[in-house]
């Protein structure tokens, strides 16, 4: 079981990269197609918009962001990646998150009430999706050491805990 976990650790990777691809793509698209939701549109062109964003959040953007946190999440224990800028990637995962449940609450609100609905300013959804996207490039490629925090130990190391199956130590 060992050696095909070892093995695995690029396939999680390249699924993850994807993933993400796919899930910070989506979430700069969805607050252009969002500012398309203007209640003068005509009733068949309004729908149409409307049905492409709610496929668009629903059926790719939301997918692929589960696939990322999950790969993620066996990436983290798969490579025992228990270090200080993990975390603060963390931090900036919950903040994207955030920002695509507020994307799709959005989306729900034109489908329930498109005559009230006020989408968000395109520049304002941008810059909200596009800094945590930043924050968490630059920690993963940077890694910094950050040893200006200090963590406790039981986030540093794993707690020793049974998992169902063998990890591989490096």
């Amino acid at each position: 079981m060992v050696e095909w976990l070892l093995r695995a650790i690029p396939i999680f990777k390249s699924v993850h990269i994807a993933a993400l691809a796919i899930w910070c793509g989506g979430l700069l698209v969805l607050p252009l197609m969002l500012a398309r939701h203007r209640p003068a549109l005509v009733s068949e062109e309004y729908r149409l918009v409307r049905r492409a964003t709610h496929v668009t959040y629903t059926l790719c953007v939301t997918p692929a962001a589960v696939i990322a946190v999950i790969t993620g999440t066996w990436l983290i224990f798969l490579r025992e990646a228990f270090v200080p800028w993990l975390f603060a990637k963390l931090v900036f995962v919950a903040l994207l998150v955030v920002v695509h449940a507020w994307f799709g609450d959005h989306v729900a609100r034109v489908a329930e009430a498109p005559e009230n609905h006020r989408p968000p300013d395109p520049a304002i959804a941008l810059t909200a999706a596009f800094l945590p996207m930043i924050a968490i490039l630059t920690l993963v490629l940077a890694k910094p050491a950050m040893d200006w925090v200090v963590f406790p130990d039981w986030l540093l190391e794993p707690r020793g805990g049974q998992m169902p199956f063998e990890v591989p130590s490096r």
